[in-house]
């Protein structure tokens, strides 16, 4: 056992027992196992919310998912980036021959063995992907994409000695370091919320004698934050979803506002000649672009077809997307597979996965379509603005 991945703290009449681990390594699999066998702890604490822990024990989640559901309630975007950060996940853990969260499953079933109290104490991760995303200026959300879209491209190669220089405090504190001078708004809520969440949770628990499994990243900031008074209402705060911008909220409405303004005064004090050129020109950019999209997803033939026709009116609506008619058009005729469900998660270790999985294909079509007609929208106004 190394016990650098160990820290034991007496708060008032509590032990805590605090086990820093690498999401995808062998030697902390067996190092949560041992510590709970021989602590005998009262309560086991996991660095997991419920979502992640259900999704955890069900290795066929997939199966049951209902992607009409997903398209129509607007989460493929907060679906794509579960899977893009499973994926880059499990392709390290190919490595070890770990599977990624192996060491939180190990804690909760040697708990059960035990008898011993199970707390989830990390926060919500939709909620924690929405505070990141809502709180994040455009710029900064295209380096965020741009980062996502390059771990997919990654190979990785891992061992355990390299995992075990990262569960390292100083090579964490220098990791996070830069990633919070680079990408403050990230760090802060991706870590230091969670690290005030966590630590709440931790020393709230019930029992005497505690261990909590947590990612090696936690342990610094949870461990200063033990010494400090956390309130609940601060908990209430990380864990509310921030309202989106109001300039967010004003965009999908003041661009076909403008864009169905610019036709009509073209149409009245304009050349008609001329609405009529800009009336096929917002066709063509649109629709063009927006089965372009499709097309590149290796989207059905109905589907890149349905793009064509459905972003030119799409575009004018703030209700309805290019990728909600496209996703479920996409559904509709070349449906998921029992395979695709159920593979989903192998697929995507490789970038050809996300085109051959067809689950994957529908995101991908809905993705790829939505940003074709957002550049035809641009696009269009060349033509558009000369109706005046």
């Amino acid at each position: 056992m190394n016990h650098s991945d160990i820290h034991r703290l007496t708060l008032d009449d509590k032990e805590i027992i605090l086990v820093g681990t690498a999401h995808i390594s062998r030697e902390s699999v067996d190092t949560v196992t041992r510590v709970i066998a021989e602590e005998q702890p009262d309560t086991v604490c996991i660095e997991l919310d419920e979502q992640r822990f259900q999704a955890l024990k069900n290795t066929n989640k997939w199966e049951s998912l209902n992607l009409k559901e997903v398209i129509r309630k607007g989460q493929v975007p907060f679906l794509m980036t579960n899977l893009a950060l499973a994926a880059f996940q499990k392709r390290m853990g190919l490595q070890t021959g770990i599977r990624p969260g192996a060491e939180m499953a190990a804690a909760a079933d040697a708990a059960a063995a035990l008898g011993a109290r199970v707390e989830l104490v990390d926060r919500n991760i939709r909620t924690t992907l929405l505070r990141v995303w809502r709180r994040t200026s455009l710029w900064k959300k295209a380096h965020i994409m741009a980062t996502l879209v390059a771990s997919l491209f990654e190979s990785q190669k891992v061992s355990e000695e390299e995992l075990a220089r990262l569960r390292q405090t100083d090579t964490l504190s220098a990791m996070l370091e830069e990633m919070s001078r680079m990408l403050p708004s990230v760090k802060s809520v991706l870590v230091d919320e969670r690290d005030i969440y966590m630590a709440y949770h931790i020393r709230n628990a019930p029992g005497r004698r505690i261990v909590a499994v947590l990612g090696a990243a936690h342990i610094p900031g949870i461990k200063r934050l033990f010494g400090e008074d956390i309130s609940a209402a601060t908990i209430a705060e990380i864990s509310r979803v921030p309202p989106k911008p109001i300039i967010s909220r004003a965009i999908p409405w003041i661009i076909p506002a403008v864009v169905i303004s610019l036709f009509v005064l073209g149409f009245f004090l304009g050349d008609r000649q001329q609405v009529a050129g800009a009336a096929l020109a917002w066709v063509l950019a649109n629709g063009g672009l927006s089965a372009l999209g499709a097309l590149l997803a290796l989207g059905h033939p109905l589907t890149v077809a349905s793009a064509f026709f459905a972003a030119p009116l799409t575009s004018l609506n703030p209700t309805v997307g290019a990728g909600f008619v496209t996703g479920l058009v996409q559904v509709m005729v070349a449906a998921p597979t029992v395979r695709d469900m159920e593979r989903v998660g192998d697929d995507l270790v490789s970038v050809r996965g996300w085109w051959s999985n067809r689950l994957a294909r529908v995101l991908l079509v809905f993705v790829f379509s939505s940003l074709g007609s957002t550049l035809g929208t641009f696009l269009a106004f060349h033509w558009l603005k000369d109706l005046i």
